[in-house]
């Protein structure tokens, strides 16, 4: 009988060394009204004005707006890619599902676990946290309480500021998930700007390995660590944003401000500021928190530390010091 080999469909799945590191990727990609597959090492977006191509490993977060449908080949693709995916809502963004991490490795994971069960090391990361947002001030000397008045204080100012340069009216930040629509334009647009924002930064955190509930000055949360990171960020992008937008009146309010997002994002090279931030907070090298070399699989030992995987550590002789024969199995058992 004669046998024909069977083509398996579209690439092999690439190695994690060949993919595009997460501060060298586009920001997001948002798509509505639409079919996403797969074509080889593509993401094929399709509607009726036609088919358009994109390299999943290109970008850092797809978003899924209303009205779309993704197949399990490019959902797989994705996954492969470490790339995150956000379904989004028609009132604003939600992160349900992302990509495995571009780093196997945890130990940035593990530096960030011990530094937030530190309490007096957990209190400089916040410090040091608060620093980043007032760098012409000494912090030092300051309890956490009185760090998080004046963070307070610097936000309500900032608010108010921008609605008089750009003629906004403007009470107090109100925000209701179960009635979006309630809000008032530039609440939402507030609402949908940090939304942007959590899940980039999000994208940063899982492709670094790191936990995204860890937080240092949020608890609580499975996103504690994102609402402190991108905290870091909003004066520079989700609150001028939002307020500019608004102040042009714009007609289709949710769009604009995701535009005017993503071009903040990249102006700002928002995805290598946030790799480095992170890593200096969690006071590793930026290279430890992109390292991702496949091997790196250990057991842990309560006297060394680890020791080497694959190999069978019994002993045939229970108690003896004797008898114990190490011997080379497969990886994975």
């Amino acid at each position: 009988m004669t046998k024909f080999a069977v083509k398996k469909p579209g690439l092999d799945k690439a190695s994690l060394r060949a993919l595009p590191v997460i501060r060298d990727r586009l920001t997001f990609l948002y798509v509505e009204h639409c079919i996403i597959n797969r074509q080889d090492g593509a993401l094929t977006i399709s509607d009726a004005r036609g088919t358009a191509y994109v390299p999943s490993a290109s970008i850092s977060v797809l978003m899924l707006g209303p009205g779309t449908n993704i197949t399990h080949r490019a959902i797989q693709l994705i996954s492969n890619t470490g790339t995150a995916v956000l379904w989004t809502g028609e009132w604003g963004v939600r992160l349900y599902a992302y990509g495995r991490p571009l780093s196997s490795s945890t130990r940035l994971l593990l530096q960030q676990a011990s530094l937030v069960l530190d309490d007096e090391k957990r209190l400089a990361v916040a410090k040091k946290m608060y620093q980043m947002r007032f760098p012409n001030e000494q912090v030092d000397g300051l309890t956490l309480q009185q760090l998080r008045g004046k963070e307070g204080a610097r936000v309500r100012n900032l608010y108010r500021r921008m609605a008089l340069l750009y003629k906004v009216e403007w009470t107090k930040r109100n925000y209701d998930f179960a009635d979006f629509a309630s809000g008032d334009d530039i609440n939402k647009a507030l609402s949908v700007a940090n939304a942007c924002l959590y899940g980039v930064v999000k994208c940063v955190i899982m492709a670094l390995g790191c936990s995204s509930g860890l937080g240092f000055i949020h608890t609580g949360h499975d996103n504690s660590f994102v609402y402190d990171i991108a905290d870091l960020y909003k004066a520079q992008t989700s609150i001028p944003v939002s307020f500019e937008i608004v102040s042009n009146q714009s007609s289709n309010l949710e769009t604009d401000v995701r535009k005017a997002m993503r071009d903040s994002f990249k102006t700002g090279r928002i995805l290598k500021q946030v790799t480095a931030d992170i890593c200096n907070l969690l006071d590793a090298k930026e290279e430890l928190g992109l390292d991702i070399e496949a091997d790196v699989l250990y057991l842990w030992d309560d006297k060394t530390g680890s020791v080497a995987r694959g190999i069978s550590y019994g002993k045939f002789n229970i108690g003896e010091d004797d008898g114990n024969e190490n011997i080379e199995i497969e990886q994975g058992e």
